[in-house]
């Protein structure tokens, strides 16, 4: 369920707002009626990365560190 509340109302009453998006229910704060801010529920990661997991997946050219070609290095100079 979609919630929009006021500024005023927002501040007034920030932790009910926070219980009912710790709920599952989106909040969107509006100045003067218009929506300026998203309230949302924070999601954690299903997974968690772990470093070195790509070893073996990824290759570096052996020209990775070689000058840019001359029609190349133009176009940055521009």
């Amino acid at each position: 369920m979609l919630k929009q509340v006021n500024i005023h109302e927002a501040k007034t009453h920030f932790s009910k707002l926070l219980a009912r998006v710790q709920d599952g229910e989106e909040v969107i704060i509006a100045k003067a009626g218009m929506p300026v801010a998203r309230l949302v529920p924070v999601k954690e990661r299903v997974t968690r990365r772990v470093p070195g997991s790509a070893k073996g997946r990824i290759s570096v050219s052996p020209d990775f560190n070689a000058p840019l070609p001359e029609h190349v290095m133009e176009e940055f100079e521009q």
